[in-house]
């Protein structure tokens, strides 16, 4: 079996089925990143706004006050104090304990379908690189069948080198917009788990608080 003649039989059907798995990567990034503003979005400054409500509150020992507050509610810190306050009666140690394991979870939550633009963003390039070297391969190929007698000849070729660059193109099309979008939704990741970080902390000084009084 002559590997190479297998390969260049592959490489011969051209960058057009590379193309198209860019397009395919293309559509499912652009719908993640909308997803994904939407839902950060959504959860932008709840936590921070629950705060001062919370604290006063705890501050009273009403914990039933706490808990409804936090019900039903999709953001990070509202989730991890939900938990909190469900055993807070059991003391500080376990109120902490539950904060220091949901923590891990809800930041995983965030960052869903992240990876994807982040593997879409540093490997979209090599993709389309991939693409056109397929294509100048094929273009080569026709060289060396046809040879190269004539004007048209030599522009058709230049033509189909300059249509084996455009995978190149869409590949870094496709790369730029995912890293952009990896990059700002990374940062929003780490300010809302900061916002959930200090309501969470506040909650746990306060629950540490009432077993002093």
């Amino acid at each position: 079996m002559n590997l190479t003649e297998k390969f260049l039989q592959l490489a011969l059907l051209g960058a057009n089925w590379v193309l198209w798995i860019l397009v395919i990567l293309s559509m499912a990034s652009v719908a993640i990143m909308i997803e994904r503003w939407l839902h950060y979005r959504s959860l932008a400054g709840k936590d921070a706004g629950l705060t001062q409500g919370l604290n006063a509150d705890l501050a009273n020992s009403d914990l039933d006050a706490a808990r409804s507050k936090v019900a039903n509610q999709e953001s990070p810190g509202a989730r991890i104090v939900a938990g909190m306050l469900d055993v807070a009666e059991k003391g500080s140690g376990a109120a902490a304990a539950l904060m220091n394991g949901s923590r891990a979870s809800e930041k995983i939550r965030l960052e869903r379908n992240l990876a994807f633009l982040g593997t879409v963003g540093s490997n979209a390039p090599f993709i389309g690189l991939f693409g056109t070297v397929l294509e100048i391969l094929r273009v080569f190929n026709l060289m060396g069948e046809e040879g190269v007698t004539s004007g048209d000849q030599a522009a058709q070729i230049m033509t189909g080198i300059s249509e084996a660059l455009v995978a190149t193109a869409i590949g870094l099309l496709v790369a730029i917009p995912a890293v952009i979008a990896f990059n700002s939704f990374s940062r929003r990741v780490k300010r809302l788990m900061s916002e959930a970080d200090a309501l969470s902390a506040m909650v746990l000084s306060q629950v540490a608080a009432g077993e002093d009084k």
